[in-house]
C-alpha cells in the first residue's frame, strides 16, 4: 500500500513538471523536481547503494560474481542488475527493489544486446560491411523490441571501438577500422536501441563502449594498454564515441585500459574535460565489468583509493567490484570525497531511471505476453537473414563460378557447415542455438531435390586439443571428432571426386573471437589448411565459405580457392542466407570494414596510416625505404573492398570548382556503369588526402559513401558534396579546424582503387 501511494505521489510530481520534462528525449535533460525530491529523502548509504551494479551470474566476463544480491536489494544496496532475462524474472527483481526497500526506488535490468537478443543478427564487424545505416538501424530497433519483451531496459552496446589490430578479439564487436564510416555506424545504433522516446517500453538505453581507446590494445591482447598520442586519440579513436554521444546515447561505459597513463575508468581528461564538458555528455557513466577494482593492478592503490579516483573523475556506477559500495562511506568521512560527488552520480543513476519511465511505471518491461509475439517472430528472422545477406563480402570469384547453379552434383564439406552451435557467433548471451539454420540446412531449404548434396565434415575446426579447450569456454565449439583426422579428410576427398562443385566452409569458431579471444595466430588452423589442399588436388572448383570474427590472412587461400564468400558470422538465419547468396537468390553486396594483412608481421595495415620520409610506392624493391624485405605493404584485401556478381566501371572523376571557399561547398561527380549482366548494388566510396597540413595527415581519409543498384548496361551519375566540415582535424594545438592548401579526392570501389582530382581549399 506504502509502494502505490509512494508511487502515485511520483507520477502527480511528474505531471506537475511536464512542461519541463524531456524524459522521452534520449539527448535531452529530464526535469529534476522529481528526483531533487527523492534525492532529499535519501540517507548517504541508500545514494551509495545507487551507485552498485551486479550480477547474479548469467552474463560473466570476468572472475567475480556478485554475492548475496537479494538480500543487497533488500538493503537498498544496488541500483541496477544485469546477467538475468524473462520478463517473469526481471519482475521478481524489480518487486524487491519496489516493495521491500525503504524508499522503493525500482532497478535498472541491462544486458549485453550486441547484435541481436534471441534473434542473432550478424556479427557487428559482419554487419558493418553493410555499409547500410537505415539496416544497421533496423537490427538494433529489432534487438530493442526482442530484448524489452524479455524484461531488459539497458544494452551494453554499441561498441563503437575503432580497432585496426585483427588479433585482438573484439575486433568482432565493433565497425572496423574507420572513424568516419564507424561514426555512422555508431549514430545508427543508438538511434536503432533508444527509437525516438527512451519511455517507450519497446526502447532500451544504449551504453557506448569502451570509452576509451580499448580497440589500440597492444599486441592484440585483451585487456592490455592501449596508449597513444593525444592527436591521435582525438582525430582517430574518439570521432564515434563523439557521434554516439550526439545521437543521444544514455549511458557511457568505460574501458580497462590506460589513455595517457591513466586507466580509462579514473581517467579526469577523458570523463570530465572530454566527454562531460567538451562534448556535453549529460548521461550515465558505468565502470565495465571490474574494471574499477582492476585499477589496484594497474597501481593506483588499493581499492578505497581506485574508488576514489573514479568517483571523482566522473564515473557514476560501478560494475560489480563493489568499491563504491564498500568504501565511498569510509571517503566521506575521511574527506576524500566530497558528498557533490556521490550526488552527481546517484542523480545521474535517478534521472536515468527516469527517463525510461520508470518511475511512473516500474514495471512496464515485464509484460510477460510480448515475448511470445515478439520474440523470434518471422518478422525478426527475417530481418536476420535480409541483415545476414548484405553483410557477405565476396573476396574473390574466379571465372563468375558463383552464383552457382542448382542442378547437378554438390560436395559440402567443412568442420562448419553442419555446426549449429557456431552460427550466431561471439557475444550471443541470449541466442537459442538449437533455433539457428545451419549452412547444409539453408542448401537444403535452397535447392530442394533439384540438386544432389553429399556432406563430409573433412576436417576438426582444430586438431588442438589445448586450443579447442580454450575455445570451448561457454560450450562446444571446437569438437573434435571420434574419427581420426585422416578418416575425415579421406570422407570428403571421396566425395568430392565424385561431386561438379564442392562448397568448403570453414573458418573460426564463434569463440575464437570476441571478449578474452586475442589469437597470435589468424590464418585457417592447419587442419583446415590440409583439407582444402586436399580438396584442390582433386582438381574440382572450390567455393570456400569462410566463417571468422576478424581479418584473416588468406594467401594461399586466395591464390588456389576459385571463388572466397566471406561470411562471418551471420546469426540465426545465417545459413539461409548463405544459400541465398550462393545460388544467386540474393547478390553480395558488402564491402571490407577492415583490411585484410597478408601475414600477422604487417599487423597494424590499414587504409588512413600516416606516410613515412621514404615513401614505398610498390616500384621494383629499394633499398632505404619503409618497406619489408621480403613481402609488400600492401593488405591482401584492402578497406572498402568487395565484389559483385556483375563488373562495375568508374568514370574519371568531375569537380565543380577547383577552389573551395570557407563557407562554400563543391561537388565531385564520376559516372559508375554496370558493364556485366547481372543487377549489382555498388558501394561508391570518397576518400581524400591532405597534401599539407602543419601536422603529418593521412594517406587517405574516408570521407563519405553511397549506395547504387546498377542493372545491367545501366549508368548512373554519383555526386559527393565537400564542404570544410570533411577537412576538419585537430593540430598540434588541439584546435578543431580546417586548414588552407591542396586535397586530392579518389572515387573508387575501395581505398586502394580510386580515381582522383584535386581541389585547394582557401579561409577566406
Amino acid at each position: 500500500m506504502k509502494s502505490k501511494f509512494f508511487f502515485c505521489l511520483l507520477t502527480i510530481l511528474s505531471l506537475l513538471s511536464c512542461k519541463n520534462n524531456t524524459s522521452g528525449d534520449p539527448s535531452g535533460h529530464a526535469s529534476n523536481s522529481l528526483v531533487d525530491d527523492l534525492m532529499s529523502k535519501m540517507t548517504i548509504e541508500e545514494k551509495i547503494g545507487q551507485l552498485n551494479l551486479v550480477t547474479p551470474g548469467g552474463t560473466v566476463t570476468g572472475e567475480i560474481v556478485s554475492k548475496d544480491v537479494e538480500s543487497k536489494i533488500k538493503e537498498g544496496k544496488v541500483g541496477g542488475i544485469f546477467g538475468i532475462r524473462g520478463a517473469d524474472k526481471t519482475r521478481r527483481v524489480q518487486e524487491i527493489a519496489v516493495k521491500e526497500t525503504r524508499l522503493h526506488i525500482p532497478l535498472i535490468i541491462g544486458l549485453d544486446v550486441i547484435h541481436g537478443h534471441q534473434t542473432i543478427m550478424p556479427i557487428p564487424l559482419g554487419l558493418s560491411c553493410s555499409w547500410d545505416m537505415e539496416l544497421i538501424k533496423e537490427t538494433a530497433r529489432t534487438a530493442a523490441k526482442e530484448a524489452t519483451a524479455d524484461g531488459i531496459m539497458w544494452a551494453y552496446s554499441p561498441m563503437v571501438d575503432i580497432a585496426r589490430d585483427p588479433r585482438w578479439g573484439r575486433i568482432a564487436e565493433g565497425a572496423g577500422e574507420d572513424p568516419f564510416l564507424g561514426s555512422r555506424i555508431a549514430a545508427a545504433m543508438v538511434h536503432g536501441l533508444q527509437g525516438d522516446r527512451l519511455d517507450d517500453p519497446t526502447t532500451m538505453m544504449a551504453c557506448v563502449k569502451h570509452y576509451a581507446a580499448y580497440g589500440a590494445a597492444e599486441g592484440g591482447r585483451d585487456y592490455a594498454a592501449g596508449d597513444m598520442s593525444t592527436l591521435k586519440l582525438l582525430n582517430e579513436y574518439l570521432p564515434p564515441y563523439h557521434a554516439a554521444v550526439d545521437a543521444g546515447a544514455g549511458s557511457i561505459m568505460n574501458s580497462f585500459n590506460v589513455v595517457d597513463y591513466v586507466p580509462a575508468t579514473a581517467n579526469q581528461k577523458l570523463l570530465k574535460e572530454i566527454l562531460i564538458k567538451d562534448w556535453g555528455f549529460k548521461g550515465l557513466v558505468v565502470t565495465d565489468y571490474t574494471s574499477l577494482s582492476e585499477m589496484i593492478n594497474h597501481g593506483m592503490g588499493d581499492l578505497q583509493k581506485v574508488s576514489e579516483l573514479a568517483i571523482k573523475a566522473g564515473v557514476d556506477m560501478d560494475m560489480v567490484a563493489e568499491g563504491f559500495l564498500n568504501t565511498l562511506k569510509k571517503s566521506l568521512d575521511e574527506k576524500k570525497v566530497s558528498e557533490d560527488d556521490i550526488n552527481r552520480a546517484c542523480r545521474n543513476i535517478l534521472i536515468a531511471k527516469q527517463k525510461l519511465g520508470l518511475f511512473e511505471d516500474p514495471y512496464k518491461y515485464f509484460d510477460t505476453t510480448r515475448a511470445k509475439k515478439d520474440i523470434l517472430s518471422p518478422e525478426n528472422r527475417a530481418v536476420a537473414r535480409k541483415a545476414a545477406a548484405q553483410s557477405f563480402v565476396l573476396l574473390k570469384n574466379e571465372n563468375n563460378i558463383l552464383p552457382l547453379k542448382k542442378s547437378g552434383k554438390i560436395a559440402l564439406v567443412g568442420p562448419l557447415a553442419d555446426s549449429r552451435r557456431n552460427m550466431c557467433g561471439t557475444w550471443s548471451v541470449s541466442a537459442d542455438f538449437d533455433k539457428a539454420v545451419t549452412v547444409i540446412e539453408g542448401i537444403k531449404n535452397t535447392v530442394g531435390d533439384k540438386a544432389t548434396i553429399r556432406y563430409a565434415k573433412g576436417a576438426n575446426l582444430t586438431d588442438d586439443t589445448t586450443l579447442a579447450k580454450h575455445v570451448n569456454v561457454f560450450g562446444l565449439e571446437a569438437d573434435i571428432d571420434k574419427k581420426s583426422p585422416e578418416a575425415l579428410l579421406n570422407e570428403a576427398v571421396s566425395i568430392a571426386r565424385q561431386s561438379d562443385v564442392v562448397i568448403a566452409v570453414v573458418g573460426e569458431a564463434a569463440d575464437m573471437t570476441g571478449e578474452a579471444s586475442s589469437m597470435a595466430y589468424i590464418s585457417l588452423q592447419p587442419s583446415q589448411r590440409k583439407l582444402l589442399e586436399a580438396l584442390k588436388k582433386t582438381g574440382k572448383p572450390i567455393v570456400m565459405v569462410l566463417y571468422n570474427g576478424r581479418p584473416m590472412c588468406l594467401p594461399w587461400e586466395d591464390k588456389n580457392m576459385n571463388a572466397i564468400l566471406d561470411v562471418w558470422f551471420g546469426g540465426t538465419e545465417g545459413g539461409n542466407a548463405v544459400a541465398d547468396v550462393l545460388f544467386g537468390d540474393a547478390s553480395p553486396k558488402g564491402r571490407l570494414t577492415t583490411s585484410f594483412p597478408v601475414t600477422e608481421g604487417q599487423i597494424p595495415v590499414y587504409h588512413a596510416m600516416l606516410n613515412t620520409g621514404r615513401p614505398y610506392n610498390n616500384e621494383p624493391f629499394p633499398k632505404f625505404k619503409s618497406n619489408y624485405l621480403d613481402l609488400t605493404n600492401d593488405p591482401l584485401y584492402p578497406f572498402g573492398y568487395g565484389l559483385t556478381y556483375s563488373t562495375i566501371q568508374y568514370g574519371e572523376p568531375t569537380i565543380s570548382n577547383t577552389t573551395l571557399h570557407s563557407g562554400g561547398t563543391i561537388q565531385v561527380t564520376t559516372q559508375i556503369t554496370n558493364t556485366g549482366k547481372s543487377e549489382a548494388t555498388e558501394t561508391v566510396q570518397m576518400y581524400i588526402h591532405d597534401l599539407v597540413g602543419t601536422i603529418a595527415r593521412p594517406k587517405k581519409e574516408l570521407k563519405g559513401f553511397q549506395q547504387i543498384n546498377l542493372k545491367p548496361g545501366e549508368s548512373k551519375s554519383v555526386s559527393f558534396t565537400i564542404d570544410e566540415s570533411l577537412l576538419k582535424f585537430y593540430n598540434s594545438q588541439f584546435v578543431y579546424g580546417g586548414e588552407a592548401g591542396d586535397f586530392d579526392v579518389y572515387l573508387g570501389p575501395n581505398a586502394r582503387d580510386g580515381k582522383k582530382v584535386r581541389f585547394s581549399l582557401k579561409l577566406d
